[in-house]
């Protein structure tokens, strides 16, 4: 089976100069979390003296040194290596998806030329690490064929099932107040009698904050008064989507908070935006806040789920992503993603029974009258 790998290349050139420079960051990132110059050079899989050649050739390029070595603290990059490498971190961040399906698409059209299967599976989802983690577990599947996954936003995902465009829609879902109009949202693209929908996973959603949170930063209204720099994500994600409804919801504008308009495109690219220094703030996923090691301030719970059409789920590939999902290994693997929980995955509800079950509130998430009182009898 054929794949198709799409990354970016970091060479730096000099007006006047033919001299150029390949950085290799990925060498730098290692430095960085481990302080070993052995450790780089395996990761890169060079040898020690190599690395430390390139380390100096780099160096001498820009005429200022991206590492430096002290006796008994090992080696660290300096603000300039620092600098370089958090470049790199923001940019794989944002253009990782968009050269995944640009990777995705120049296989689909290549394929046929080279007498290899067509996808027998067409996903449509919004990025998520839940999703990613799918698709690895699906790859290592004999016999299920090609999944063609492309990463799109949340409102356009059952669009693209709705048109024939893919098989399976990925979409998410927020508990709490929000939850009814999200439902309303939805509705009109769901038909009840051919669509089926899948239970996948739960994830936590909140603000990503600074290790330590030095801006003690506990609610979006802290994003105002402490005049906390943000960083938001792009108009068209369901992630900012929600975040609108939520400044909507505690009537916060959003020209009230600083660099609003400052935005990137994956839930790790802001975290990566933040862990650099350039933001106080962000708001997604808890599992991107942890990667890049800052604090997250929980303010509510997602429901993700698949939908398809009938006909489809009965099909051999389908019925074969049903058995990873319910599988230990999936589970597994959610586990080890911080917010993530796979609740009921695989399993198939039709929408009356599945818009039923989300009208309910979770019992740590009391329905509510309409003066805002919980109501009598529940937990």
């Amino acid at each position: 089976m054929l794949h198709i790998e799409i990354e970016p290349v970091w060479r730096f050139h000099k007006d006047g100069s033919p001299q150029t420079a390949v950085v290799m960051l990925a060498i730098l990132n290692e430095i960085r979390q481990t302080g070993k110059l052995t450790s780089a050079a395996t990761h890169a899989n060079l040898s020690y003296r190599h690395v430390w050649n390139l380390i100096e050739q780099w160096s001498a390029f820009f005429g200022t040194p991206l590492v430096e070595r002290q006796r008994g603290r090992g080696t660290t990059l300096t603000p300039f290596g620092e600098k370089l490498v958090w470049a790199g971190q923001r940019l794989e961040a944002r253009l990782g998806p968009q050269l995944q399906n640009l990777a995705q698409e120049l296989a689909t059209e290549i394929k046929p030329l080279l007498h290899q299967q067509r996808a027998v599976i067409r996903v449509h989802a919004s990025h998520g690490f839940a999703v990613s983690k799918l698709r690895e577990l699906l790859d290592r599947v004999p016999g299920l064929g090609d999944v063609d996954l492309r990463y799109v936003s949340n409102q356009h995902s059952l669009a693209s099932l709705s048109q024939g465009a893919c098989d399976l829609s990925g979409v998410h879902l927020p508990r709490g107040p929000l939850r009814q109009q999200n439902i309303d949202a939805i509705s009109a693209w769901l038909d009840p009698r051919d669509d089926r929908v899948i239970s996948f996973v739960t994830r936590e959603m909140g603000l990503m904050v600074k290790r330590g949170n030095p801006l003690k930063i506990s609610s979006l209204e802290d994003l105002v008064t402490r005049k906390a720099r943000f960083v938001n994500r792009d108009h068209d994600s369901g992630t900012r989507l929600l975040f609108d409804q939520l400044l909507e919801l505690h009537r916060i504008d959003e020209s009230r908070i600083n660099d609003s308009q400052q935005m990137e495109f994956t839930h790790a690219a802001v975290a990566a935006y933040v862990a650099s220094g350039m933001a106080d703030a962000s708001f997604g996923v808890e599992a991107a806040a942890r990667q890049f090691g800052l604090d997250f301030i929980r303010l509510l719970t997602e429901d993700y789920f698949f939908v398809c059409r009938r006909a489809f789920l009965d099909t051999e590939p389908m019925q074969r992503v049903l058995d990873v999902m319910k599988g230990e290994e999936f589970h597994n693997a959610v586990s080890a993603l911080p917010g993530y929980v796979a609740t009921s995955a695989g399993s198939v509800n039709s929408v009356k029974e599945f818009l039923q079950s989300v009208a309910m509130p979770p019992a740590n998430e009391p329905a509510k009258t309409r003066n805002g009182r919980k109501a009598a009898g529940r937990a």
